[in-house]
């Protein structure tokens, strides 16, 4: 009898733990940044699978292509965490955002997207980083510099996919761990996926403070994860549409994100005769950092960019495209 109680009592205290497990699992998608009592970010990361984007400068509002690409992401991973680590954030600000910024609100409206504080001290503790950030003084590409790293350092501990916040997501990425090319025999940094704790990601954050050089652009970024993929691989053009694959890496093909090429990026911003399919992407890299004229989305002008915004990011299209066409037209006494 004292026996079948224990075993009783067991089974209770099990199924508990496992109940706890679950609500934790099923409440994630009904976190609001601006609740009393939320989940930090390492209960969010510690569920697996996240979907992380940055924001390393101060910057509280979300410009329309941070939010297409965070809200394309809820979409197309609809069971997987969407967290965009935000600089100029902190927890007292929150609330205040929510009310002030349509993006920030809009944002927060979705089940899985979740908003934090990016807190470099902490995300590079127990990394090579650690030491090098408390040294370095914040250059000219700090911006670029500190990014590239708090990217690895985030991947490395929690795994997932990052993504920059100029990519808009149009389909699952099957691969697990993987390097997007941007041309053969070039690596990108600007999405890549890996398990927690892979090897390769550790490697880049030890060659990236070894090598470290804030002058040059690029060097901590796609560079780093060129030499670093070429120490493991012996790289060559690609065929096609194929993706090649080496000590269980995945390098994908150029189609895969980026169709268009940083030369040609003037063309998301055209009005094309026939749309292209993409039929080979799984992402669109909109190559923000060479938009330097600020070429933007305007509702009605039929630009590739605009019904990639219509299919993928409809919310996003909606408020802060249409509503603000809206918000701008003159009153009558305006127009005449």
């Amino acid at each position: 009898m004292l026996r079948k109680i224990q075993i009783c009592l067991c089974f209770c205290f099990v199924s508990g733990i496992l109940y706890e497990i679950s609500l934790l699992s099923s409440c994630v998608f009904s976190y609001l940044p601006m609740a009393q009592q939320y989940l930090t970010p390492e209960q969010v990361l510690n569920l697996g699978k996240s979907i992380i984007f940055l924001e390393t400068t101060e910057r509280l509002e979300p410009p329309p292509l941070v939010s297409c690409s965070v809200e394309s992401a809820a979409r197309i991973y609809q069971d997987r965490p969407i967290i965009l680590f935000m600089r100029g954030l902190n927890n007292e600000t929150a609330l205040d955002m929510n009310t002030s910024y349509a993006a920030f609100s809009l944002l927060s409206s979705m089940k899985n997207v979740f908003l934090f504080p990016l807190q470099m001290e902490t995300v590079f503790q127990e990394t090579p980083l650690l030491q090098w950030y408390n040294q370095v003084s914040q250059e000219k590409n700090w911006v670029h510099v500190s990014s590239d790293a708090s990217r690895l350092a985030l991947i490395w501990k929690y795994g997932g996919i990052y993504m920059d916040t100029d990519v808009i997501s149009i389909r699952p990425i099957p691969q697990r761990s993987f390097l997007a090319a941007q041309k053969s025999r070039f690596s990108s940094n600007g999405i890549f996926g890996f398990p927690a704790r892979h090897k390769f990601i550790w490697d880049c954050m030890e060659n990236f403070v070894l090598k470290y050089n804030g002058n040059i652009w690029g060097n901590q970024g796609p560079f780093l994860m060129t030499r670093m993929l070429k120490t493991l691989c012996n790289l060559t053009d690609f065929q096609g549409t194929e993706d090649h694959s080496c000590q269980n890496i995945s390098f994908l093909n150029p189609q895969r994100f980026y169709p268009i090429p940083y030369p040609a990026w003037s063309r998301y911003y055209q009005v094309w005769d026939k749309s292209p399919s993409f039929n080979h992407s799984y992402a669109l890299h909109l190559w923000n950092f060479m938009n330097r004229n600020r070429k933007a989305v305007v509702a009605g002008s039929n630009t590739l960019a605009e019904n990639l915004y219509k299919t993928y990011c409809p919310s996003t299209y909606e408020d802060l495209i249409q509503n603000a066409k809206h918000r701008d037209l003159p009153g009558p006494e305006e127009a005449e």
